[in-house]
């Protein structure tokens, strides 16, 4: 029996959709109202329903855009075009198929699917082999990652090697060092799957902002007015934060890169992603239009006498750039050299 068929007959065996309605007491009522010029869609909770997807599964699916969601009325919770549910319903191997696609499954079950032991699939994760797709907190508000039983399906086809015999030299370096790469991997990815669906160009630099601490975000963007527009227009999962305490404040210090060079990435991918921003417009000003610097047609606003700016906040270093040793003339070449490449670029 091949990975992907493990990995099926697994997902057969632990799914019990009883009339796909085992969860219907978690269903939004109250279904939606389409005007003439505005297509229908339904509720996130009845979407998941007709989808046959718990609702768990139906947010994974969203984060990694197998689903379309558009906004909800007035700004409220975001709903499910009917046409895309008819989409979805229509593909071949629906419902099992786009369920198997949102599929998770922890360290003992995910090194059951690929035939090794949970210490090297371990080992495997630690070392950047795969990357986790979300997580939880168990009981002991420890973190506990999931991964992409598809994924893992994929790297066993591509990877045998790394299944059976010693662990290559490089990754057994990596792990004699105390490396863990799964944090870092599940942050790059999550950073990607947000710019994939974010045209607008303050929102691109608050997603690269958002992996950076008070500190570097301070050195990177000394005007105060423009590193609070980047919290505003920051994304946000699709449907919120985690509900629990914990689990923000877990989330919160998952998504800060805490690593010399992930930090010196990140900060040259903000800086090139804020002068584009800018190019694009400034960010508001107190007393500016509240709608004037929202979306890529704003009008520019003229610009202010030098006297109007207010002084740069001076931050102090934070430990964790004591601990990182990363100063802002540690990339000055790299990025002097990414911003020639892009004016040729351009030019």
């Amino acid at each position: 029996m091949t990975v992907k068929e493990a990995v099926r007959t697994h997902a057969g065996g632990a799914r019990t959709r009883a009339g796909r309605g085992a969860h219907s007491e978690d269903v939004e009522r109250g279904g939606a109202h389409a005007s003439p010029d505005t297509p229908a869609a339904t509720t996130a909770g009845r979407a998941a329903q007709e989808l046959g997807l718990r609702r768990g599964e139906f947010e994974l699916a969203v984060h990694l855009g197998l689903i379309a969601v558009t906004a909800g009325p007035g700004g409220g919770r975001p709903r499910v075009p009917e046409q895309e549910i008819t989409r979805l319903r229509e593909q071949p191997g629906f419902p099992d198929g786009l369920a198997e696609r949102v599929r998770t499954v922890g360290t003992s079950e995910g090194a059951a699917l690929l035939g090794i032991v949970p210490a090297r699939f371990t080992r495997l994760a630690r070392a950047g082999c795969v990357s986790p797709v979300t997580f939880y907190l168990n009981r002991y508000r420890a973190v506990v990652w999931l991964y992409l039983a598809d994924e893992l399906a994929a790297f066993a086809t591509e990877e045998p090697g790394l299944l059976a015999g010693p662990i290559p030299a490089e990754m057994r370096t990596i792990l004699e060092a105390g490396g863990d790469r799964r944090a870092r991997n599940w942050r790059s990815q999550r950073i990607h799957r947000l710019l994939n669906r974010t045209r607008d160009p303050w929102a691109r630099a608050a997603v690269e902002a958002s992996a950076l601490d008070s500190a570097h975000l301070a050195e990177v963007v000394d005007d105060p007015y423009e590193r609070a527009y980047l919290v505003r227009v920051r994304p946000e999962p699709v449907f919120g934060r985690p509900g629990s305490v914990a689990a923000r404040e877990t989330m919160g210090e998952l998504m800060l890169a805490d690593d010399p060079d992930e930090i010196l990435w990140r900060r040259l991918n903000l800086t090139l992603e804020l002068d584009r921003a800018r190019e694009e417009r400034p960010a508001p000003r107190p007393g500016d239009d509240p709608g004037a610097g929202v979306g890529p047609e704003a009008e520019r606003p003229a610009p202010r006498p030098a006297a109007a700016q207010p002084p740069p906040a001076a931050s102090p270093p934070g430990p964790r750039e004591a601990r990182s040793g990363v100063r802002e003339t540690s990339g000055r070449g790299l990025l002097a050299r990414l911003r020639w490449r892009r004016r040729c670029e351009e030019a």
